[in-house]
């Protein structure tokens, strides 16, 4: 009777266990990455809570209130009686130039780096005669006198001074709020002068100290919107419905330049409530930071049962190729110190770049598994090409993230030659005769 040391089917089965049990602490070190990453978003919240948060400039436009009458009948007393309802009337400007700085700032809460920014916003622009003809309203209706300008600002804490208006020859000031939530729930508004003359146009000018975290937005509220927008920071995104007609980004910083026509929109100039939403086309900047070390590592650990069904192959073909035998408790220290290879990463990635924790984790791991192979197998060329292997393995998933839009093509590359590999040096090994050939060796 076979030994559990001599059976190869036995063999095999412990190296799959154990590599299959691997992956349980391999998934705890996932959900710790998660953990960390949701440490981080949270912070980022905190910090941005109170400095100002994500920003997002919808408008400006007017608002105008209006009453209609219908007519309801009453069952409980059967008269008809008629009611009085009152809506808004909603009218985007004709022309809408929008320039400014952005001049971001980097904080820091513990270990984690946080994106906020001061902004410059000027925004110029125009409504043309507005006809109101075109909408199903009567003029006698429409509350002229209690027409306001309203720009909507996702967060009002960022806004640093009071802002006025100009408007036409006039100045006015803003007030906190919004008349109606039909366009937008955040903002100010301001009164100001409208004619029922259909003639009549009227240019508008403000300008906004705005602070917020990460993003600025904008939307294309003009019948024809030119937007542009400069900066020191120079990782930017441009994101959102629209990207820019130009940009130049360098190490000195970027200078975007958007145009939009309202061709480009699913919303026209001028509704009545709640029929539409300018939301959906909003664009703009995204400050990002040059390194996301979080889903870096979360890639490489996904590549976690390759390192370690691979290194267990290596052994195991050492162990048929060569007669040494290697004890499954050797099998499981080496596979844990694979997986504690992530955990290096993970938190020295958190205080220095990713590319420099990565060799560093790589390379202690690296000697600490080649120290054991050179204890254990009292071989200095089998310890030479197993740690070959390993820097082989880890140069290999550094490449693949470093290479992240050619991840899968030299993902699926490499394992192939490393699939090929494995068949060739394994080609004339007989299988059947395996443990019959050990029994022999043991018998002389």
């Amino acid at each position: 009777m076979k030994s559990p040391k001599n059976n190869i089917y036995f063999k095999i089965g412990t190296i799959v266990t154990i590599a299959l049990l691997l992956l349980i602490p391999t998934s705890m070190i996932k959900g710790l990455i998660n953990e960390r990453e949701l440490t981080q978003v949270e912070t980022i919240s905190e910090v941005s809570s109170k400095w100002g948060e994500q920003q997002t400039i919808s408008g400006p436009f007017i608002t105008i209130p209006y009453v209609r009458y219908i007519k309801e009948f009453s069952k409980k007393d059967s008269v008809e009686k008629t009611v009085q309802i009152k809506e808004y009337l909603h009218i985007l400007p004709s022309e809408l130039d929008i320039s400014g700085n952005i001049h971001p700032e980097l904080r820091y809460r513990g270990i984690y780096e946080i994106v906020v920014y001061n902004s410059k916003i000027n925004l110029t622009g125009k409504f043309s005669s507005l006809n109101f003809s075109e909408i199903d309203v009567p003029l006698n209706n429409i509350q002229f006198d209690k027409a306001r300008l309203t720009l909507g600002i996702s967060d009002l804490r960022g806004i640093e001074e009071q802002i006025n208006l100009g408007w036409n020859s006039k100045q006015f000031s803003f007030n906190p709020g919004v008349t109606t939530n039909d366009v937008v729930s955040s903002g100010i508004n301001s009164e100001i002068s409208v004619s029922p003359n259909d003639s009549s146009s009227y240019t508008f000018s403000l300008s906004i100290n705005l602070k917020g975290s990460q993003l600025l937005y904008f939307t294309p509220v003009g019948k024809v919107t030119d937007i542009k927008i400069s900066s020191a920071w120079k990782n930017p995104s441009f994101n959102g419905a629209f990207l820019p007609d130009r940009r130049s980004v360098s190490d000195s910083g970027f200078v975007a330049n958007w145009n939009v026509l309202h061709l480009n929109r699913n919303y026209p100039q001028a509704w009545i409530g709640s029929k539409h939403s300018i939301s959906e086309s909003a664009f703009g900047i995204d400050l990002l930071l040059p390194v996301d070390n979080y889903q870096k590592t979360y890639r490489s650990i996904r590549y976690a049962i390759l390192f370690i069904g691979f290194t267990f192959l290596v052994f195991f073909f050492i162990e048929v190729l060569n007669k040494v035998f290697i004890h499954p408790i050797q099998y499981i220290l080496v596979g844990i110190a694979l997986v504690v290879f992530y955990t290096l990463l993970l938190s020295i990635s958190e205080h220095l770049t990713f590319n420099l924790a990565f060799i560093l984790s790589a390379v202690a791991t690296l000697a600490l598994i080649a120290g054991y192979v050179k204890a254990i197998l009292k071989s200095t060329k089998l310890t030479y090409l197993i740690s070959g292997i390993l820097l082989v393995l880890y140069s290999f998933i550094f490449v693949i993230i470093q290479l992240q839009d050619f991840a899968l093509l030299i993902g699926s590359i490499g394992i192939f030659i490393i699939l090929g590999l494995v068949m060739y040096y394994s080609r004339k090994i007989d299988w059947y005769n395996l443990n019959l050939e050990e029994e022999k060796v043991e018998a002389v």
